[in-house]
């Protein structure tokens, strides 16, 4: 009995003893198994893991950590790099982007974290002028859209005030309104406000208004005359004074830049009627031919006709008198119309009021004893009017 129990307890120590020493041996070979990791710090995409890994390569660590790494990511050291222990592994997923330059389209890869790291990458600087359609340090999403416009210097010319200003390729009526300009709908721009920018370029407003103006003008009055057959020949009475008009004539008148171009007669009203001036001619004794030495109308002759004015600028008149004299560039000449079988053409005259002057026109009108002077202007012509004068042959 003594030497069973003895037996039986020799067994059971055998049975702890290998149990212990294989709980001893697992123990050391955990120990041993994770004395053997090598430490890894990792930067996925910005954030940092650190793990402990048997794996021999930096892909194999990938391929542990179930994930996939495109061609265009960004890997540092080598995926085929051994690794080490407290080494530090760098990846960075690539992100595509649609990118527009100036109308010019491309899709690029990017490991970039931001727009600003973006276009460094690209080699596209920017100036305080350059449009991006994102702020510079928004972080860089997967398709995004980045759009970049090159500034470039245009000649602004607004109301004939020129300066350089800068723009995008845009439309005109854009660049227009980040320019903070308005138009109105009488303004003229050049180029067209949907044609495109371009370097270069002159944008030119021309500023159009229409304005109302109103003028008063003075209607001068003319010289009536009648006869009168109770004053002598060759007196005159003014029997009512002359008073100018006034008339008011509103336009529309348009300008340019502020430069009057134009300007059309819209209305016009009289405000005070003119009153003709009328003036009584003596006929007493008219027409009375006075003999001098005997002579009628031969040399020295003298007589009274009947005599009207004219110019060179009436209607119809071609200012150049039946002798061929230019009474337009001639406006001092003393000239009178005649009748040739009266007075022949060519004939110097004496005329009382007027002076000496040479018989070189005729007129329709002008039969016998009758003779129309000239004057170089209306107002002169009025003056005279109709009225009996005394004349003398000279010649």
């Amino acid at each position: 009995m003594k030497a069973l129990f003895s037996t039986s307890l020799s067994k059971k120590r055998w049975v702890i003893l290998l149990a212990s020493f294989i709980v001893f041996a697992s123990a050391l070979g955990f120990l041993i198994y994770e004395a053997s990791k090598k430490t890894v710090t990792l930067m996925l995409d910005g954030k940092e893991k650190i793990i402990e890994t048997h794996s021999s390569t930096i892909q194999e660590i990938f391929d542990e950590l179930d994930i996939a790494i495109g061609s265009e990511d960004y890997v540092f050291p080598s995926l085929e790099k051994k690794i080490t222990n407290n080494m530090k592994v760098v990846w960075k997923r690539a992100k595509q982007v649609e990118l527009t330059k100036d109308d010019e389209k491309k899709t690029v890869w990017t490991t970039t974290g931001n727009i600003e790291e973006f276009l460094n990458e690209q080699k596209i600087s920017l100036n305080e002028h350059d449009q991006v359609n994102h702020k510079i340090n928004a972080a860089i999403e997967h398709n995004m859209e980045i759009v970049v416009h090159i500034a470039f210097p245009v000649t602004l010319s607004d109301a004939g005030k020129k300066k350089q200003v800068w723009s995008t390729s845009t439309t005109v009526a854009d660049f227009l309104t980040q320019q903070e300009i308005s138009l109105t709908k009488l303004d003229r721009v050049e180029p067209n406000l949907k044609e495109k920018v371009k370097e270069k370029a002159v944008v030119n407003i021309t500023r159009v208004e229409k304005v109302t103006d109103v003028v008063e003008q003075p209607i001068d009055y003319a010289v009536v005359t009648q006869k009168d057959s109770t004053l002598q020949s060759g007196t005159e009475k003014v029997v009512t004074e002359g008073k100018k008009g006034l008339i008011s004539k509103q336009f529309e008148v348009t300008k340019e830049n502020g430069k009057e171009v134009s300007r059309k007669l819209i209305s016009e009203k009289t405000i005070e009627k003119k009153q003709d001036k009328l003036v009584a001619v003596g006929t007493k004794n008219d027409v009375i031919q006075i003999a001098s030495r005997g002579e009628s109308s031969s040399e020295g002759a003298e007589m009274y006709v009947n005599s009207t004015a004219y110019t060179a600028s009436c209607n119809g008149c071609s200012g150049r008198t039946a002798t061929g004299i230019d009474l337009k560039s001639n406006p001092n000449a003393k000239v009178i119309a005649v009748d040739p079988s009266y007075i022949p053409l060519g004939t110097k005259v004496y005329v009382e009021g007027y002076g000496y002057a040479v018989a070189a026109d005729t007129g329709s009108a002008i039969k016998g004893k009758k003779i129309d002077v000239f004057f170089p202007s209306k107002a002169d012509a009025y003056r005279w009017g109709n009225k009996p004068v005394r004349i003398k042959v000279i010649q």
